[in-house]
């Protein structure tokens, strides 16, 4: 961790040159879940490339972007487009825009991401809160020496999804007619997707839906005190004896289906926060 408090100072000092709002909210938009931000009053557009030692993403469905205003009159900060260890970088790389974002001011992380459906109930474009989730992941973002000043040596994770956030979500969703379910989210290292065996092995630890990104996010925002919510939206089913090869356009269609129901959700949530 040595270096990382000093490079989250420098970098969200950049983005407060270009704007000067406190976030009370930050977003993390998944694999063909960018509308959303479109929704957003826009102050200023700041490419990652801009902002010091964020990476660069490389995944073709993400616009590589920080969005800064307000929506529903909350000040709010989002990622058009994540990374991912299967990238090539860091756990550390892949979670420092949550460490920027914390010292940019947010209390609260939402994060929403494209997942494979295993739980056999799930359909195309459903969409999953997140309960709990298992870590499959090669390696940890808290892996090395701690700072102190970032979060605690051994962070509890006996309820990484706020408890009051998952209620709120469930609530809204009730009232505004869109289905969601709760669920166990699985993440793995990928790029390749699994195979069979795997998702029998997943289903049988108890896993809803299976993805490549989030969780790393979430034990950094558990470190640095954060309220996480967070959502699936099934784009592929995972059922081993029903398996069909991927198909990366189908899978791109079905997020944007999902995200539209997200992205009528998310923004009721955050002005109820």
């Amino acid at each position: 961790m040595q270096g990382v408090f000093e490079q989250t100072a420098e970098a969200a000092a950049l983005i407060q040159s270009k704007w000067s709002k406190k976030p009370a909210v930050g977003l993390i938009l998944g694999t063909g879940l960018g509308d959303l931000s479109q929704q957003i009053d826009t102050d200023v557009v700041i490419p990652y490339a801009e902002i010091p030692y964020f990476p660069t993403s490389t995944v073709q469905s993400h616009a590589g972007q920080l969005v800064c205003g307000e929506l529903r009159g909350k000040p709010i900060i989002a990622m058009e487009g994540r990374f991912h260890f299967y990238e090539g970088y860091s756990m550390q790389q892949v979670t420092f825009p949550v460490r920027v974002m914390k010292e940019l001011g947010i209390d609260t992380l939402l994060i929403t991401n494209a997942s494979g459906g295993i739980n056999p109930q799930l359909d195309l474009a459903d969409i999953v809160v997140i309960e709990d989730h298992i870590n499959l992941m090669p390696d940890s973002p808290l892996r090395g020496v701690n700072d102190d000043r970032l979060g605690p040596r051994f962070p509890d994770m006996s309820a990484p999804y706020n408890k009051d956030l998952l209620q709120l979500a469930r609530e809204i969703a009730l009232e505004m007619g869109i289905p969601v379910s709760p669920g166990v989210f699985v993440s793995v290292m990928g790029p390749n997707l699994e195979t069979r065996a795997e998702y029998r092995m997943l289903k049988g630890m108890g896993a809803d839906v299976v993805g490549m990104s989030t969780v790393p996010e979430v034990l950094v925002a558990v470190h640095a005190d954060l309220k996480v919510l967070g959502f699936s939206v099934v784009t592929d089913l995972c059922l081993p004896d029903a398996l069909e090869p991927a198909n990366i356009d189908q899978i791109l269609a079905v997020a944007a289906r999902g995200g539209e129901r997200l992205s009528r959700l998310i923004p009721q949530i955050v002005e109820k926060l």
